[in-house]
């Protein structure tokens, strides 16, 4: 990325539309879109007061190619910290191409993934960790992930890191200023203080890792399992909780030979619901293959929902049933699980008292009548951690930011270490420009072209 050239992107999503938008940033922005611009008051657009709203027409030559409304936002203050303009045309794609591809003739270069929002930051609009949370604002599909990526945006995370790495650099030049007078035998650096900065750099960064656990599943979606025998109404439930007819409904017992999946938010919180091939023993390859999908399916689900059908239980089957339980607890004893039995409304209320106290938190519902399916999401929303989200606490969602923290957290118990046992500064100074190292790679105090390009090219062109 050069950021001498001028660069031209579709800013809206590609296709037709009511409007469009064509963003064009870089030194000659402002002078390139005045030379195709004809105000319809006759207005020279380099002499224009930034943060201001122009109607007109984009011409080509004689040409008339659309009538538009300009944007013009001067820099530094502006997305890029350059001199941008925002060109709101019909959304004809039709007038889309033909004024971006005027715009290149003109002399701009069509913008890269990320290219404004880069720019953003190597001008020092935004920080690297405010840059990726626009990645996931856009990304953002549901009230949860919306909140984390604005609290990000805003600066609440960098703002954290960048202060813990104030604090320990301050302590870190006192230590290197002991070095250059270690033929005295001084310390400049208080040692019961720096242990207590230590001490809490160290909980902030393990409050931070262990949130990532909480910001992975919100920012990707919780997901959740739905298991049982063959035909006791799985399909049924997903469509139930969906609210639409997503998976093939059928009386012959092993119908769903593949998983299915699908989205569903409850309250502001994502849930990836997959509903399983029916575990039984059988001959048939296909449905084998399915089977063994399902376990490969409950290995990687936050939640399991293991359904019973009402209408065919007997004792016989209901000791069945615990066995299947029980081996599905020992396999995986730290996932939650979620027993629900399906088809209430068949069942008489001693059935439903006799089940009940065999099956322990024994949920009842039909998926069919729509009977008990609030109530199954509310229990699930109680298998999420909220409490950090509700009291806006920083949460880590990125994996690169999750990596960094790791990184750094090993190097402060170095440090932590090395005042324990009374380290020679020299020692200990390696290890604290290791950890600076890493909080300043996740703010971008500390970047590479490697790393950079990894970052932007996820992003859409045109941000």
């Amino acid at each position: 990325m050069i950021l001498q050239d001028t660069i031209v992107a579709l800013a809206t999503p590609s296709g037709a539309g009511a409007i469009a938008i064509i963003r064009v940033s870089g030194k000659e922005a402002i002078t390139l879109v005045n030379g195709i611009f004809r105000s319809i008051k006759n207005k020279d657009l380099t002499k224009q007061k930034t943060h201001t709203l122009h109607l007109g027409h984009i011409v080509d030559g004689d040409r008339v190619l659309d009538q538009v409304l300009v944007s013009l936002f001067k820099g530094p203050n502006s997305y890029t910290g350059e001199d941008t303009i925002e060109i709101s045309c019909h959304g004809s794609t039709f007038i889309q191409q033909q004024i971006i591809q005027l715009c290149l003739r003109k002399g701009a270069k069509m913008a890269q993934a990320g290219e404004f929002t880069m720019r953003a930051f190597l001008n020092g609009k935004l920080d690297l960790s405010q840059a990726e949370a626009v990645a996931d604002l856009i990304a953002s599909d549901n009230e949860a992930s919306h909140q984390i990526a604005m609290q990000q945006m805003r600066g609440g995370f960098s703002s954290e890191i960048a202060l813990l790495r104030e604090q320990l650099l301050n302590f870190a030049s006192l230590i290197e200023l002991e070095l250059d007078f270690s033929e005295e035998d001084v310390e400049f650096a208080d040692r019961t203080q720096f242990r207590e900065l230590i001490e809490r750099i160290e909980f902030v960064l393990k409050r931070l890792i262990d949130s990532f656990a909480v910001g992975n599943v919100i920012k990707n979606g919780i997901p959740v399992a739905i298991v049982g025998e063959p035909n006791v109404g799985k399909s049924t439930l997903l469509n139930a909780l969906l609210n639409e007819e997503r998976a093939i409904v059928s009386d012959i017992a092993g119908t769903t030979r593949d998983t299915i999946e699908d989205e569903l938010v409850i309250e502001g919180m994502g849930f990836r619901f997959i509903d399983t091939a029916g575990i039984r023993e059988t001959k048939d390859v296909v449905e084998s293959i399915g089977i063994q999908k399902t376990f490969e399916k409950i290995e990687s689900a936050q939640v399991v929902i293991y359904l019973i059908d009402g209408a065919q239980l007997n004792n016989s089957s209901l000791d069945t049933i615990k066995i299947e339980l029980e081996k599905l607890k020992n396999k995986y004893p730290l996932k939650p699980l979620l027993v629900v039995c399906n088809k209430k409304d068949l069942l008489s209320a001693e059935q439903i008292a006799l089940y009940q106290a065999d099956i322990e938190n024994l949920m009842l519902m039909s998926a069919k009548q729509n009977i008990g399916v609030e109530e199954l999401k509310q229990a699930l929303l109680g298998f999420v951690n909220t409490g950090a989200l509700r009291n806006n606490e920083t949460i880590v969602t990125n994996t690169r930011h999750y990596d960094s923290l790791l990184k750094a957290l090993e190097e402060i118990e170095k440090v932590k270490w090395g005042l324990q046992t009374n380290l020679s500064a020299d020692l200990m100074a390696i290890d604290i420009r290791q950890a600076l190292y890493y909080f300043g790679e996740i703010t971008g105090q500390v970047t590479n072209d490697e790393l950079l390009g990894n970052i932007f090219a996820n992003f859409c062109i045109g941000k």
